[in-house]
């Protein structure tokens, strides 16, 4: 026994920006990806120096602190690259049907 689908065919729906806003939001995306990159390496390089730091002045907790940013680096530096692709596979296209 099937059950008749009484709402018929739904349409898929597909949000997109108003007129020129996409545009915009492409900026400002840029420019906050491009902010991220520029935080990232200006942390590496004064955990890189906080190790040199540390070692030249014989500051143990200097150095024990910039190994730290240099590690917390890293795996910005690689959730940088991985999570902007996990987003995109989970919301697709972003149409809702």
């Amino acid at each position: 026994m099937t059950i008749p689908n009484s709402l018929g065919t739904l349409a898929t729906v597909c949000p997109k920006a108003p007129g020129d806003a996409q545009k915009y939001v492409n900026d400002v995306q840029g420019n906050v990806m491009w902010g991220v990159l520029i935080c990232i390496g200006v942390a590496a390089l004064i955990g890189i120096g906080a190790v040199a730091a540390g070692r030249a002045f014989n500051i143990p907790h200097a150095s024990k602190a910039g190994i730290i940013t240099v590690v917390v680096c890293f795996f910005a530096a690689i959730a940088y690259m991985v999570v902007p692709g996990i987003i995109s596979g989970i919301t697709g296209s972003g149409c809702v049907s």
